[in-house]
């Protein structure tokens, strides 16, 4: 079994901000997947299951904002008594460029405060990842950090958007296929 854990805010205002890109990765999937999200309330999450290549997967969206993830990650983590190993959190990096996909097995949050959230709750870095770049706000644009990443994307930097989407979902695959030092050299 594999838990893949898309991490966003709830609610329609952030639906499609920059921070929610981790939720937008695991309703792809889901979608192609023809899986349904349920409420899940002891786990504080939205769930979808099903068999993707005969193997057991369980796509979540935690409901707890992304600053407490950890209260909704620690939940299913314990609920389904995973391994880390076959856990993937999907989540949005401001310091990678608009498009970039960067995977990695493990390490620390990288300024991101649901990962951070995440790390403090299960007690390890050793958390299964994939960023996905949304940028930073230029010089120009007077946003701070926390504006920039509750902001929606613009027209422009939507068709970026759901190319890396699109990637993202692959390199999920790709991981479940193949392997994570695959899945690297493909998608790093």
């Amino acid at each position: 079994m594999k838990i893949v854990i898309g991490l966003g805010n709830p609610g329609e205002e952030y639906c499609f901000t920059r921070h929610n890109i981790g939720f937008r990765v695991i309703e792809e999937l889901a979608r192609q997947e023809k899986l349904i999200f349920k409420v899940a309330k002891s786990q504080y999450s939205l769930i979808a299951s099903g068999l993707v290549k005969q193997e057991k997967i369980i796509l979540v969206k935690p409901q707890t904002y992304m600053n407490l993830s950890g209260r909704a990650v620690s939940r299913i983590v314990n609920y389904y008594r995973i391994e880390l190993e076959n856990l993937l959190i999907v989540y949005d990096d401001l310091y990678l460029n608009l498009g970039q996909l960067r995977i990695r097995k493990k390490g620390s949050a990288g300024g991101h405060n649901g990962m951070e959230s995440i790390i403090q709750a299960l007690g390890s870095e050793g958390i299964p990842r994939i960023r996905v770049g949304i940028g930073r706000p230029s010089l120009a644009i007077n946003l701070n950090y926390r504006d920039y990443v509750l902001s929606n994307f613009t027209a422009e930097e939507e068709k970026q958007v759901e190319k890396v989407i699109g990637q993202a979902v692959e390199a999920i695959r790709r991981i479940f296929q193949d392997g994570f030092e695959k899945a690297m050299r493909e998608y790093n």
